[in-house]
């Protein structure tokens, strides 16, 4: 009798052992399945495009400089400044059009890693061309693109020209006023005859095609050194590409909009004793 109550204690006892672990693996297992399904853990925040304009507003006509005081300001030191290898494709130090100040919508490449298929016939060569463009290595930020956009780009290091003469005019045309990217673009001389901003590591020269992929659009991304999230405030000019977190946005403007004002007053005040006339710098 004492046996068999030992045997029905253990026979419990195992069943309510297995009966919480199998539980327990459910919960796991939905947790994992969770993670490998992909997890963002940075959250995309959604702004208006009145909420854009408003910080467009506060931060026209402030430079990269201003900006870092303000960065500065508030204890967010070299935060947002991007790697000065990312540099202007061109500088106006006339009218600065060089310069531009946006709203970041981000893209991220990879390189590819599709087996290629090697020499072909021209048509065929040309559908496969289209087809990588189409399904591998396409452009759906371009939706996402209004007035006042700035279009950063996480890329692959390969020799590729993701950015092109024509279609970075196709992204002007949908409201883009720069691009930044920390890779490369080709097409760089008739970039800079278009008068387009465009901030990047190097020339590239090849097509997309065979060497890189589209991975995400609109998701945080990594660029210059630094977190871009779609909603920051983008500033670029000749000294360089600085990220401006959204949360800070108004407040860093507000400084900036000091540092720059005091800059002016005080560049005029110089420019009338060296019998200088003034130029848009200080207007």
């Amino acid at each position: 009798m004492v046996k068999l109550k030992y045997f029905c204690f253990l026979f419990v006892f195992i069943f309510l052992f297995d009966a919480l672990n199998l539980k327990a693996g459910k919960a796991e297992t939905a947790e994992i399945k969770d993670l490998r399904d992909g997890k963002r853990f940075i959250k995309t925040e959604v702004y208006t495009i009145e909420e854009d304009n408003k910080i467009l507003k506060a931060f026209e006509g402030l430079r990269v400089a201003d900006v870092c005081d303000g960065m500065d300001a508030f204890g967010l030191h070299n935060i947002g400044l991007m790697d000065p290898e990312i540099h202007a494709l061109w500088r106006d130090t006339k009218k600065f059009t060089h310069r531009f100040t946006g709203i970041a919508v981000t893209v991220r490449y990879m390189p590819a890693n599709e087996p290629l298929p090697g020499k072909m016939p021209e048509k065929e060569y040309n559908k496969w061309v289209s087809n990588w463009y189409n399904e591998l290595s396409s452009e759906p930020f371009v939706s996402l693109l209004r007035a006042g956009a700035a279009l950063v780009i996480d890329d692959s290091d390969n020799d590729v020209g993701s950015i092109g003469s024509f279609n970075i005019m196709n992204w002007k045309l949908h409201g883009c006023v720069g691009v930044v990217t920390d890779a490369t673009s080709r097409d760089t001389d008739e970039i800079i005859t278009e008068g387009i901003p465009l901030y990047l590591r190097k020339a590239g020269r090849g097509i997309r095609p065979g060497r890189n992929e589209v991975e995400s659009v609109n998701l945080p991304i990594e660029c210059g050194g630094v977190l871009v999230r779609p909603g920051d405030v983008i500033v670029a000019d000749g000294d360089g590409v600085i990220c401006v977190p959204r949360e800070y946005a108004k407040e860093v403007a507000a400084y900036a909009r000091k540092i720059i004002e005091g800059d002016k007053s005080g560049r005029r005040e110089l420019y009338k004793k060296l019998d200088l006339p003034e130029d848009p710098s200080v207007k």
